[in-house]
């Protein structure tokens, strides 16, 4: 069973989906994607460990402070593909960003490839199911362009502002 929950935040409405013991989602109102990694059938809980847990951290990662995501119990669902792009995304710090065709150099090198492709890492980076928190918002085109952001590229610019991301070399199209 999944249970559901929302959180208002100074972006729109955030809703947040776990299992008993894991976050497995949390999307922005409006977002791409938004819930198609959970059943249609998922329940509202707001009192659960997980959804209190995580409400806390949005609290102090909206009021500027830089908490860890080690401090939530996240599960992301997706493929193996997907999972190792997450991954990456979660060993970014704050205030940096990084490109697709970074993260898809990464990846090949794990994958002992010889390359791999940036528009499947942007697929991958665009059906992540726990935004904000595993930051797909870090993540650029090679020239700095501010782009493929599910959520819009409006909340992009304000969670890397409120990140302090040096947006002096990034632009929108």
């Amino acid at each position: 069973m999944y249970y559901l929950s929302t959180y208002l935040s100074p972006i729109g409405m955030l809703t947040m989906a776990c299992d008993s013991d894991n976050l497995v989602g949390l999307w922005i109102e409006g977002q791409k994607y938004f819930g198609n990694t959970i059943p249609k059938e998922s329940e509202i809980k707001n009192d659960t460990k997980v959804f209190i847990t995580t409400k806390k951290w949005l609290d102090r990662y909206f009021s500027g402070e830089k908490p860890n995501i080690s401090e939530l119990p996240l599960a992301p669902i997706g493929s193996e593909f997907r999972q190792s792009v997450w991954s990456i995304l979660c060993e970014l710090p704050y205030g940096k960003v990084i490109t697709y065709g970074e993260i898809a150099k990464k990846i090949a090198l794990k994958t002992n490839k010889k390359i791999m492709s940036s528009q499947a890492v942007g697929g991958a980076i665009g059906h992540n199911p726990i935004s904000i928190i595993i930051p797909c918002h870090r993540v650029v085109g090679s020239n700095g362009r501010l782009t493929g952001f599910s959520g819009g590229i409006d909340k992009k610019i304000k969670l890397l502002e409120l990140e302090g991301v040096d947006m002096s070399n990034l632009f929108t199209p």
